[in-house]
């Protein structure tokens, strides 16, 4: 019997996962963790037969004990049950939740030495060298659940680090990107909340519109892989087949393709290191008929020049980068801000902590991490709330 926590289990990754697990024997679910959908974790926690239930909002305790009176299944609720969820044991949880509320449960079920998912971008863009460190002193594995780094993570499979020449990202260019420049001021929260290819959620979705979501995974492959920043590179795909790219020093160029279907990667890691039959699409080259890339335009796409300036600058920038660009999306979706706004409330943001000389330094801890986190958020809602009040 092997033993799995869900962390985000209302999530699309979330429900991925789920749907992964429903279809193996000899499963036995722990946790599982979510948010404000207390019908949906209640049922999802019924479904699987978890042990444990958490929702991360105090006020939704009462719900979410109601729904599950007479099940057995033990409910808590709050941050600080969320975080001690990662203390529950398991054999493999998946890290899905969004954001930095993610950071404290990955880092506590890396201490018990376990097997983490890890489809938490922030843990490795706020504190990535922190969370490597930590799973090496545990004897913990971390695999990658972002298709671009599970693809990249398959390319290297019994490969030498020190012949890889560079990894490239592919981008779908998300739903803007055949918009004109000068109209993508205008664009609303539900004009970059379409996108072409993936079935994600709605925030992810327009990060994907911004390429924010791209830059967050080209700092990730930085603090992952290990990779100096001028060895990654970003490549428009607009049919998402290609994931990934690795090229290394003899000129071949190992590429991962696959149907757009986060089961994929989810499943590469709930089975790895061996490979079992997954429910998802087969690719057919032929039908497809043509596979298009091009190189990012950085002026529809300015945060991905921001990821270079963070991972050049390494310390606190990707704990900053990320809270910023959270407040950012946040002004976006309320409408308070245009889309256009967002990367300039996280450059200005940069900035600040820039010159106050305090960017460079690294955080020591989990704690200085959310310190940093809560401080940049204060200063990236000021800068919003400047920008708002000067498009008004």
């Amino acid at each position: 019997m092997r033993r799995v926590s869900v962390f985000g289990a209302t999530g699309s990754v979330g429900a991925s996962t789920l749907d992964l697990l429903a279809r193996r024997e000899n499963i036995e679910v722990a946790v599982l963790t979510g948010g404000r959908n207390i019908a949906g974790l209640a049922e999802a926690a019924v479904t699987h037969r978890a042990q444990l239930a958490v929702t991360a909002f105090e006020d939704c305790y009462i719900p979410l004990r109601d729904a599950l009176a007479g099940t057995g299944i033990q409910v808590a609720a709050g941050p600080g049950a969320v975080a001690e969820a990662g203390l529950v044991p398991a054999d493999w949880i998946m890290s899905a939740i969004i954001g930095a509320a993610g950071l404290a449960p990955g880092f506590a079920a890396l201490s018990q030495g376990t097997t983490v998912a890890l489809a938490n971008k922030e843990s490795l863009v706020t504190a990535g060298r922190l969370l490597m460190a930590e799973a090496a002193a545990h004897g913990a594995t971390i695999l990658p659940v972002d298709s671009e780094h599970s693809a990249v993570f398959q390319a290297l499979v019994g490969e030498d680090m020190a012949a890889v020449e560079s990894v490239t990202l592919t981008a779908s260019g998300g739903g803007l990107r055949e918009w004109p420049l000068a109209d993508l001021a205008t664009a609303t929260p539900t004009d970059a909340g379409k996108h072409p290819n993936w079935d994600m959620g709605h925030r992810i979705t327009i990060d994907s519109a911004s390429m924010f979501n791209k830059a967050m995974e080209v700092i990730e492959a930085h603090e992952f892989f290990d990779l100096a920043p001028e060895k990654i590179e970003v490549l428009i795909h607009p049919q998402s087949t290609v994931h990934a790219l690795v090229a290394f020093s003899d000129g071949a160029v190992m590429g991962h393709l696959g149907a757009p279907d986060m089961r994929h990667p989810i499943g590469y890691a709930l089975n790895y290191p061996n490979r079992a039959a997954l429910p998802i699409a087969r690719l057919d080259l032929a039908k497809l008929g043509r596979l298009d890339f091009a190189a990012p335009d950085l002026r529809r796409y300015p945060a991905l020049a921001l990821a270079q300036s963070v991972m050049e600058s390494g310390g606190a920038a990707g704990a900053v980068f990320n809270a910023a660009k959270e407040i950012a999306l946040d002004h976006f979706i309320a409408r308070n801000i245009r889309f256009t706004d967002m990367a300039p409330v996280v450059e200005q943001t940069l900035e600040q902590y820039a010159a106050q000389n305090v960017l460079s330094a690294a955080p020591a801890n989990l704690a200085e991490v959310l310190a940093i986190d809560n401080e940049a958020r204060r200063l990236a809602r000021t800068v919003a709330l400047s920008l708002a009040a000067g498009a008004a």
